[in-house]
């Protein structure tokens, strides 16, 4: 199983859980986060390793390739000397060496493709955590701002503010009853004022009443 298809269902089971849970999206992300962070180190741990394999299997073809060469060296110095055996028994092991070489290089070439793969891995996964730490300030921002909407939503559609515009509503009939109570003191009460343009009113009327008997009369 790839590095991701872990890294995967590792978040997927975590995802899961928190929304059985019911848990904030700012707890969410933070959790995608660490385990991001942690396969990454995780990756990281594995490329180490690798690296430090190949060093080693470097280190043995070498020795392996140095060994085939000195084989080599003695079986010419045994037919010098015309041991042909001797020869045939060097030019064996030196086969033995060269063989052994070879199949620690073929596995260098699948050491370096992993290497490769590991590197691309880390490569992605760094950039998706960059990503995702970037994008989680945004989510907080948004969660906090949800969060104070809906408390003030909660606030607008509750009882408390009901409460408190029925107790507004009631202090304004209260003042309104003082208010009448004060006009109903001055109902059936003129003063000067009122009294005198009351007369200034009669007196219009009693105009326009002769002008319109001296219109009749003269009319006939």
């Amino acid at each position: 199983m790839g590095i991701f298809s872990r890294f995967t269902d590792i978040v997927n089971s975590n995802i899961n859980n928190l929304l059985d849970k019911a848990e904030d999206p700012a707890k969410m992300v933070r959790l995608i986060i660490q385990e991001m962070e942690d396969t990454l180190v995780e990756v990281r741990s594995s490329s180490a390793k690798t690296l430090a394999d190949k060093k080693e299997l470097t280190r043995q073809v070498n020795r392996l390739e140095k060994d085939a060469q000195q084989w080599q060296d003695k079986a010419e110095l045994a037919l010098s000397k015309d041991r042909e055996d001797l020869a045939r028994a060097a030019l064996m092991e030196k086969k033995k060496c060269s063989e052994s070489a070879q199949a620690l290089l073929d596995e260098l070439v699948h050491t370096d493709e992993h290497i490769s793969k590991l590197q691309d891995e880390i490569s992605q996964l760094q950039d998706k955590l960059t990503d995702a730490k970037a994008r989680q300030k945004a989510i907080v921002i948004r969660e906090k701002s949800a969060s104070s909407r809906l408390k003030v939503k909660e606030n607008i559609h509750g009882t408390r503010v009901n409460d408190a515009l029925n107790r507004f509503d009631h202090y304004e009939r209260k003042i309104d009853d003082i208010e009448a109570q004060v006009d109903s003191y001055d109902l059936g009460s003129k003063s000067l004022a009122d009294e005198i343009s009351d007369l200034e009113s009669d007196e219009k009327v009693d105009d326009e009443l002769a002008q319109l008997k001296a219109k009749m009369k003269n009319k006939k």
